[in-house]
């Protein structure tokens, strides 16, 4: 295992091993073998970190810097990891397998959200209200929580930790993020150049290992004021009940079973697109995912057949390849559970109209592949059409006119994402409307930025990242009266 990379933690400025000194292998899911191994953090190391951001927190340079001064930082900070995206790239694909045409258009993308909440760092004013006191000077201020614990997932881990980090650190609180145990290598890689910025030691702590262990930890600490968590929605759950138990601030944004929504009025060629972004990109392994893809009955046929024909043409494999569209399935247990689901929408009845299984290819070596997968004959009642896969897995539903789109669009308990494909502006206005999600895309699918705020409606999250809003969850406001009366009236009635 000569050639296996060993990494340490980032602790209060210092690069250190587990408390326990132990360590977990990191699997590139293309071979299928290990490439890294990472320190096994557990309750010890997560009351360390915490302590760390605490101090940093409240004593040394941070708490003393203007809101001006955090934002040239974090714009330094954008800077370098720009000069870095093509390494940080390669060890995301390393780590999860996701293609490096789409890990390194991320990490090309990634210095805009410290760019922009660089820039929004010190535009967050209070106000002075015309209050109804005689004598009295009010004014409001907004100031930062505290420490925030970041938990990130396996599918997108640098990017997803931006949308955490950026709103955080612009907001002056400082930071325990927790990856993946899957893909933590480049999490820590990441530390490195804060570091590198000048971010004082403590504001920015990187800790790794089990989720129930390190992970469960950092949400149940006292010492930390704010848990936002992306991940999935029997997880997110527990972290919510956690923070409530202690009446921390919390931001989920969870799964989601997301309709695209194809009507007989779209432009057919790039609705086709539409639908394989929607659910083939990525290998499907992103919560937006466009799996329920809905279709007018008049061109259901044609459009399924387009479809498919399409599909087919995806080129697997090995993902650090510029030509590779469909990469691997991440980690083993996912690699399992969508082969189960394949065999569940079997038993449910649904048609399988290309794929429906692993992939053998030879161009797919030794990796966690599953082929592109198309059902037909799915109603919105089926497991298949109500859960969440997270693969490369589209379930087709049929549907009459706009009001049974809606109906079955809505059916769901997710409500993170949808996409409608028309030509009537009319429509388009109305689905947005009536669709409950907290992103619509109309004639495009997949879309995010660092302005367009990001979160869910239902069992899809609480909370909102990206965009002006995202800096105030993580901020509090104070309100502060100041007196300028010659004398105090009776003090036993309220003022």
């Amino acid at each position: 295992m000569s050639d296996v990379k060993t990494y340490k933690m980032m602790i209060g400025g210092e690069w250190v091993d587990a408390s326990g000194g132990d360590t977990f292998e990191s699997m590139n899911p293309f071979t299928g073998k290990t490439w890294a191994l990472i320190p096994k953090g557990g309750k010890e190391d997560a009351d360390r970190a915490v302590a760390a951001a605490r101090k940093a927190f409240e004593t040394g340079d941070w708490p003393k810097m203007t809101a001006t001064q955090r934002g040239h930082l974090l714009r330094k900070l954008g800077d370098l990891i720009a000069e870095k995206a093509e390494a940080l790239a390669a060890t995301e694909v390393r780590d999860n397998g996701k293609l490096i045409a789409e890990m390194g258009m991320q990490l090309k993308y990634v210095p805009q959200w410290y760019y922009y909440f660089g820039g929004l760092a010190d535009k967050i004013e209070g106000a002075v209200t015309p209050i109804d006191k005689a004598e009295h000077f009010h004014y409001t201020r907004h100031e930062p929580l505290g420490v925030v614990c970041a938990i990130t997932p396996w599918n997108s881990p640098l990017l997803l930790a931006a949308w955490k980090l950026a709103p955080a650190l612009a907001a002056g609180n400082t930071v325990v993020l927790k990856p993946s145990e899957f893909t933590s290598a480049s999490s820590l890689e990441y530390a490195a150049l804060f570091e590198e910025a000048g971010f004082p030691p403590g504001v920015v702590n990187v800790v790794t290992g089990y989720g129930h262990e390190i992970g469960a930890a950092l949400t149940e600490h006292p010492g930390v004021d704010k848990i936002t968590f992306t991940g999935g929605p029997e997880t997110g759950k527990r972290v919510y009940a956690t923070g409530a138990a202690q009446l921390k601030r919390v931001s989920l944004e969870l799964g989601g079973k997301s309709p695209n929504i194809v009507f007989d009025d779209c432009d057919m060629e790039n609705a086709v697109k539409g639908a394989i972004s929607g659910i083939f990109a990525a290998t499907g392994q992103t919560c937006i995912a466009g799996s329920r893809l809905l279709v007018q009955q008049s061109i259901h046929d044609e459009f399924v057949d387009k479809l498919v024909a399409f599909a087919k043409t995806a080129k697997m494999g090995d993902p650090m390849s510029m030509d590779t569209q469909v990469g691997p399935v991440t980690t083993v247990p996912q690699y399992e559970k969508i082969l189960s689901y394949l065999d569940i929408a079997k038993d449910e009845g649904a048609e399988v109209r290309m794929g429906g299984g692993k992939a053998v290819r030879p161009e797919c070596g030794d990796g966690y592949f599953v082929e592109p997968t198309v059902f037909t004959g799915v109603n919105n009642r089926m497991r298949i059409a109500q859960e969440e896969v997270f693969g490369p897995v589209l379930s087709v539903i049929p549907f009459k006119d706009e009001e049974e789109a809606l109906h079955i669009g809505n059916d769901v308990v997710y409500g993170l994402a949808a996409g409608v494909w028309t030509q009537s502006m009319r429509r388009a206005f109305t689905m947005s409307e009536k669709l409950r999600a907290g992103s619509v895309w109309v004639n495009t699918y997949r879309a995010v930025s660092y302005m367009a705020p990001f979160g869910g409606f239902k069992q899809s999250g609480v909370g909102r990242e990206n965009g002006q809003d995202a800096i105030r969850e993580y901020m509090q406001t104070k309100s502060v009266w100041m007196s300028y009366a010659t004398e105090t009236p009776n003090p036993f009635v309220m003022r």
